[in-house]
């Protein structure tokens, strides 16, 4: 592996430059050089050449206590792998990464691909491929995976030149963490892999176009004509609000968005992907807006008269009735890296392509200097108290009196417990809504969920990725029984690694959220959502899976002392709650509704009446 060649290569600096090495051998020291910590993936034959170079990279580098510098995860099929590198990217802020075999190995990462896509998340997918004479002939696990997940992914990369093969990865890196992240997929075939080659220790690929744009996103600044304008349209607002999105944690801006708020006494609310983004627990934090968002919330961006959007895109889910959205703001600046968000859904007077950071912190400090001080004029003392009544009289409730467990006190106790500082991952549904509505954030990089493509079974692996990569913190799993079913299979991956995840199944013994919209909707048709009659026994399944804390919870009054001593416990814990099948998310609004006609349930208040159950028509979305 290491043998140095004749006539290297010019100096690179690397300590391995010019050395002999296989194409697998090349794939294994890239990935040590992009500072990889843990690869996720199954094996395969179209992939044994880098598993082998991985095998051998770990023996011939481990640590003083043995300990392997590049450990591979093995979860229960290739999906799980996928959720796994998600897991980790969201938790870290790091480039996660998925090895699969060729085929049915490569076709298993799809969603998980197509869902970091949506979510702008930055992984890299390394797939085996058949040899290169033999694409094309429908050879053995052949599957034409640049075409499958050239729509899916931000790039996809098939490696027929074998000598490109190292610049190749490493630019697979450079496009999966620039600009707006997202998913990059490298279909290496196993002659590639086999290859003898000369390591090179740097180089990328050409990509003039794809640079010059990031140059021009990277390099753009606020003048102060441009700072000036936006302070003139906010000296005359009386009403200003942010709406923040995953946008700002991607983009690490959220010191600079907490820094920009707190010095212009701004409230904020974020998007369901930009939990963290701000403390949920500040005075001037909304929490979450939209389709499930906060009544206040909702309520606020009705009355606002100035929205700041932050790296959001207002999306579907955020603005149903996009003419609506924010009706009563006479002015919209937005921000963002992305020059197709803008103007997208919602025409802006005033916005910024460019660095987050760097652009809320010139705003902050041109603010500043220019005696720009609402806090201490009192600017906004009305509208600050207009928000402090919204949330008193719109608070988040949930009818505390039933003999059944409700979800939301499930959470609220475990969230007593963590207070903001724990990581939670979720499923897709009713529980990852609740999950969202009533567990506290305090920082960035801590709410892991399927946001846009909304995939059942994201949950569990997601948390084994995200406890890999924060060994420091709690990870929990909040799952739904429909949900947990997708990926049940990772509960042996917990075990398999020692992982101190917590997992928490809301078992409500149905496809809780597609059963409220049926409920809603479809006049209580509940076609093919209904599992009470299925027989998985959830708690046996963990056991079966090496979780020695495995329990049901069906009482309420032990749901205090089992939520303590589930959270306290040394090592993998489950458990399965027993939830009432009726208890629904609210607020909630519904298609075609606007923030005005929000329905918000039995316990929490509402501004106007509430609308009667409506058929949805059949364009309307999920």
């Amino acid at each position: 592996m290491n043998a140095v060649l004749e006539d290297p290569p010019e100096t690179t600096g690397h300590p391995l430059a010019g050395s002999a090495m296989s194409g697998a051998d090349v794939v294994v020291q890239v990935l040590a050089d992009e500072g990889v910590e843990v690869v996720f993936g199954y094996s395969g034959g179209a992939i044994l050449p880098v598993y082998d170079a991985v095998f051998r990279y770990n023996r011939e580098h481990a640590t003083a206590d043995g300990a392997e510098p590049l450990p591979l995860i093995v979860p229960a099929n290739e999906q799980g792998a996928g959720f796994m590198a998600q897991g980790y990217a969201r938790a870290s802020g790091r480039v996660g990464v998925a090895l699969v075999t060729s085929g049915p190995g490569a076709t298993n990462t799809v969603t998980p691909v197509r869902d970091a896509m949506a979510d702008s998340i930055p992984i890299v997918v390394l797939c085996g491929q058949v040899p290169t004479g033999a694409i094309g002939t429908d050879a053995f696990q052949e599957a034409p995976i640049s075409n499958i997940m050239a729509a899916c992914a931000k790039h996809v990369f098939l490696v027929t030149d074998a000598e490109r093969l190292e610049a190749t990865l490493r630019t697979a890196f450079e496009i999966a963490r620039t600009g707006r992240p997202g998913p990059v997929v490298v279909d290496i075939p196993k002659d590639i892999q086999n290859a003898e080659l000369r390591f090179r220790g740097s180089g990328t690929l050409p990509l003039p176009g794809y640079r010059a744009r990031l140059r021009a996103i990277d390099t753009a600044t606020l003048d102060a004509a441009r700072c000036a304008a936006f302070f003139d349209a906010l000296g005359r607002a009386r009403r200003p609000l942010i709406y923040a999105g995953g946008g700002v944690i991607a983009a690490d801006a959220t010191g600079a968005l907490r820094d920009f708020a707190r010095a212009f006494a701004m409230p904020v609310t974020t998007t369901l992907m930009g939990l963290g983004a701000v403390d949920t627990t500040e005075a001037l934090s909304l929490q979450m807006l939209g389709m499930h968002g906060t009544a206040f919330a909702n309520y606020a961006v009705e009355d606002c008269d100035f929205l700041i959007a932050v790296g959001a895109r207002f999306d579907d889910r955020v603005a149903g009735v996009p003419q609506a959205f924010a009706g009563g703001a006479r002015y919209i600046a937005h921000f963002d890296v992305d020059p197709a968000e803008i103007d997208k859904v919602k025409r802006a007077d005033w916005h910024h392509l460019g660095n987050l950071a760097r652009a809320l912190d010139t705003l902050r400090i041109y603010g500043l200097q220019h005696g720009f001080r609402p806090r201490e004029q009192d600017l906004y003392a009305p509208w600050h108290a207009h928000l402090a009544a919204l949330k008193r009289t719109h608070a988040m409730n949930y009818d505390r009196a039933s003999a059944l467990i409700q979800p939301y006190a499930v959470i609220e106790a475990i969230n007593a417990i963590t207070r903001g500082r724990a990581i939670i991952s979720t499923g897709v549904g009713q529980h990852q809504m609740w999950a969202a509505q009533y567990f506290d954030f305090r920082e960035p990089r801590l709410w892991l969920t399927s946001g846009s493509m909304g995939t059942m079974g994201f949950g569990l692996p997601a948390a084994i990725g995200a406890q890999f990569a924060r060994r420091d913190l709690p990870v929990i799993d909040i799952d739904g029984d429909a949900s947990i079913r997708m990926n049940l299979g990772e509960l042996e991956t917990v075990t398999t690694y020692g992982l101190p995840i917590k997992v928490v199944v809301l078992n409500n013994a149905g496809d809780g959220m597609v059963r409220q919209w049926q409920k809603l909707f479809f006049k209580g048709r509940y076609s093919a959502t209904d599992k009470s009659l299925h027989k998985k026994d959830f708690v046996r399944a963990a056991q079966a899976d090496g979780f020695e804390w495995a329990r049901r919870l069906a009482d309420p009054a032990e749901l205090p002392a089992v939520i303590a001593e589930f959270v306290a416990f040394d090592g993998p814990a489950f458990l399965e709650v027993v939830i009432d099948p009726d208890a629904g998310v609210y607020p909630m609004v519904g298609p075609g509704m606007t923030y005005a006609q929000m329905i918000t349930g039995d316990f929490i208040v509402s501004r106007q009446a509430q609308p009667a159950a409506l058929e949805a028509g059949p364009s309307e979305m999920f």
